[in-house]
Formats: structure tokens, C-alpha cells, sequence
């Protein structure tokens, strides 16, 4: 049992430890094609927030944001091969910021080819983040095991 619950441990992470390696591979000068591909969501992401909310986001150096999500899926998924909730933690974090401004399947009309496969992907990662909210409830669900107490013999 101990086994198995270790190996699904270690497919589970192996996305996003593969995932952070690879963009760790492809950071180079510019923050790779990672960089490329995010800086115009992330702008139309911000662009977004400003006139929805009112609130604007300040200038946002996408090599930081790339180092930043290979730092926590990186991290996060060794900790979570573990069993650790913060690797989990870290995870869910990556994910809550990341899903919604990579696949964003809601700038795009529905009859959009790019909508469906947007959206499809988009709830493949919230399908991840549940699977981890799902971990942590279970994690902090599992009594922890109390030494046990010598009995003391009574003298009459």
C-alpha cells in the first residue's frame, strides 16, 4: 500500500518536475519560448484585470514569472514525491496563478477553434488542482499516530 501511494507520489509530480526541467532548459537570455508565449497573455491578462477590476497590475518582468513557476513546480514537486502538503501547497499556488492566464480560453469567442482547445486544457488543470486540494484534505484528514502510553500497573 505504502508502495503504491509512493509510486502515484512520483507520477503525479513527474509532470511538473519534466515540465520545470524543460523550461528550465529553454530559460536561456530571453526566458525561452515559455517567455514568448506567456508575455502577451500575461499583458492581456493584466489588460484585463484593469478595466474589469479597476485595479492595475504593475510592470512584470516575465523572466521572473518564468523563473518563478520552474522554482515552484520544481520545488513543489519534489517536496510532494514526499508526501509533504507544502510541496502540495506550492503546487496548487503554481497552478492557481498560472492556469488562468496560460490557457485563456475566455478571450476567445466559443465557436473559436482556440476556445475549445483553451478550455479542454483549462480543465485538465483544474482537474490537477483538485486532484491536490483532494491530496491536502486527505493528508490533514489522517490522524496522526500518538505514542503510546505505558500502562502503569496498579499496587494495591
Amino acid at each position: 500500500m505504502a508502495f503504491s501511494s509512493f509510486l502515484g507520489r512520483v507520477l503525479f509530480a513527474s509532470i511538473f518536475i519534466l515540465s520545470a526541467y524543460q523550461e528550465y532548459n529553454e530559460f536561456g537570455v530571453e526566458g525561452g519560448p515559455s517567455a514568448k508565449a506567456l508575455k502577451p497573455k500575461l499583458d492581456s491578462f493584466a489588460h484585463r484585470i484593469h478595466s474589469q477590476v479597476g485595479f492595475q497590475l504593475p510592470e512584470i518582468d516575465i523572466k521572473l514569472v518564468i523563473t518563478g513557476a520552474i522554482a515552484l513546480k520544481g520545488l513543489g514537486g519534489v517536496l510532494f514525491i514526499f508526501g509533504s502538503s507544502f510541496g502540495a501547497l506550492l503546487l496548487l499556488l503554481h497552478q492557481l496563478i498560472a492556469t488562468p492566464i496560460r490557457y485563456d480560453f475566455y478571450n476567445y469567442d466559443n465557436e473559436d477553434k482556440e476556445f475549445t482547445q483553451l478550455f479542454i486544457k483549462f480543465t485538465q488543470n483544474m482537474a490537477l488542482f483538485g486532484a491536490l486540494l483532494f491530496f491536502i484534505g486527505m493528508k490533514n484528514s489522517i490522524p496522526r499516530r500518538q505514542p503510546k502510553k505505558a500502562l502503569k500497573t496498579k499496587t494495591y
